[in-house]
């Protein structure tokens, strides 16, 4: 039975902005950028055809969307220590991504950059940005981190940015959620959506690991938003997802040897998309797949 809303009614984001239920969003790891700890000196160019590169593939590939993450800034900074260097340099790199793919593109500003992952999303055209913890708090590798939905939702509302979607993950992997061990997961995806996000993602524990099916119903159960899952998609498991959320975030899977800091693999995406066509309706709504067609 679907969960009551707890906020006013809003379209399907997932299908607003895909044209399709079953979205699959593929994640660039940019390299360094200027001001990170592995950042060499390398020209813009350089970071941004990277980007644009693997961009490439995954829209040759088939993906529906994408999201650019400045996963190279390793060990990242909380928000209130991110310098303007990145925000502007995610801005060159995700405009140069949406136009050479073509494809509905996404910000992720690390760590829980949300006020910066709008800032880009301006800046760049991009239609969403993911904040990892968007209400309540936990303790993360970067310490205390604060959900910034007061403050967000207002800098978008200044920004005249209100198109901008909001993926939220629900039970954030990488930290610890003692602080909020007393309320239950459907409670906590209930929060989300009550601060006015418009997507709900579920995690595993690490990049890579995949949330458990019990969890993904469970947030399912506890909001009336679309549910994507964010880590741990691989062929063997997109079919039982399909069957429970609106849509995947693919990333460590679909780069060269399964580890997320090497390019693509375009027969590992290729082998993706095959099965993930299988397990869901095509774009224009008829009942076969396309590898079924």
């Amino acid at each position: 039975m679907p969960a009551k809303p707890v906020f006013r009614p809003k379209p399907h984001a997932i299908e607003a902005l895909f044209g399709r239920r079953k979205a699959v969003i593929g994640v660039i790891h940019s390299l360094p950028l200027p001001g990170s700890p592995g950042y060499d000196g390398q020209p813009m160019e350089e970071i941004t055809g990277f980007a644009v590169a693997e961009a490439l593939r995954y829209r040759d590939g088939g993906v529906d969307g994408l999201i650019v993450e400045n996963h190279g800034d390793i060990p990242f900074s909380k928000p209130e220590h991110l310098g303007p260097e990145t925000a502007a340099c995610m801005a060159v790199m995700t405009e140069a991504v949406r136009r050479a793919a073509g494809l509905v593109t996404g910000v992720n500003v690390l760590a829980n950059g949300a006020l910066q992952a709008l800032a880009v999303a301006k800046a760049s055209g991009a239609s969403f940005v993911r904040v990892n913890q968007w209400a309540n708090a936990y303790i993360a590798n970067e310490g205390f981190v604060e959900g910034p939905a007061a403050l967000a939702t207002r800098y978008r509302a200044q920004l005249h940015a209100r198109t901008v979607k909001i993926f939220a993950d629900v039970h954030v992997k990488h930290g610890a959620h003692a602080i909020t061990g007393d309320r239950s997961i459907p409670e906590l995806a209930r929060d989300v959506e009550f601060f006015d996000a418009d997507v709900a993602i579920a995690t595993g524990q690490r990049t890579g690991d995949a949330a458990t099916m019990e969890e993904i119903r469970t947030i399912g159960d506890g909001t009336a938003l679309p549910v994507v899952i964010g880590s741990g998609v691989t062929p063997d498991n997109v079919g039982d997802i399909f069957a429970a959320a609106d849509g995947v975030i693919v990333a460590s899977y679909l780069k060269r040897d399964g580890v997320w800091w090497n390019p693509v693999d375009p027969e590992r995406l290729r082998s993706f998309m095959l099965e993930a066509d299988r397990a869901r309706p095509p774009a224009d709504g008829t009942s076969a797949g396309k590898a079924g067609a």
